[in-house]
């Protein structure tokens, strides 16, 4: 049976009897109920959640901004390269699978460099705090999911954009 936690409740006028206190006198104990800890307790963890997650999604946008700008600068770099091949019969898609593959390969460098730092980190905290660290497999394999498809969303336009290079233009480039 639940009781409430008000000042008349049976068990405050309880613990008020027991305490010898008399009614002008304010209560000298609290009344806490268990149900209210626990939901506090969740709350304060979904807050973390939510800033946990929006801290990661900042990560990845920067990171992959960081791709593209390396992308488009490597594009640039190698318009020559990019027009003798298209003059010589590569394929549009062809253009485009080669830098969308180096911009995974990116991605998952910095994404193992990232998951190395982590489960390191975790460790090494863990161990300080004394408290036992389990890392899933399944959250490594999300965190390489992730890398990559950052790699294929911010590489696409740079790949997109060195597909579409006119040959002539790009062996004239200097």
């Amino acid at each position: 049976m639940r009781y409430p936690r008000e000042r008349g409740s049976r068990p405050a006028a309880i613990l008020r009897d027991r305490h010898h206190l008399r009614s002008e006198v304010d209560d000298d104990f609290n009344i806490r109920n268990p149900e209210d800890i626990i939901q506090a307790q969740l709350e304060a963890s979904r807050t973390l959640s939510v800033l946990l997650i929006t801290i990661a999604s900042i990560s990845l946008v920067i990171g992959g901004i960081g791709i593209m700008n390396v992308m488009l600068v490597s594009v640039t770099e190698r318009t020559r390269e990019i027009g003798l091949r298209v003059a010589v019969g590569a394929t549009e898609e062809a253009i485009q699978l080669q830098f969308l593959g180096e911009a995974v390969m990116l991605s998952l460098i910095g994404g193992a460099a990232g998951v190395l730092i982590g489960v390191v980190g975790s460790f090494v905290i863990g161990r300080g705090l004394g408290w036992e660290m389990v890392i899933s497999p399944e959250s490594i394999a999300i965190a390489v999911l992730f890398s990559v498809g950052v790699g294929v969303f911010f590489g696409y336009y740079p790949a997109r954009k060195a597909s579409l290079l006119n040959p002539i233009e790009a062996l004239r480039y200097e």
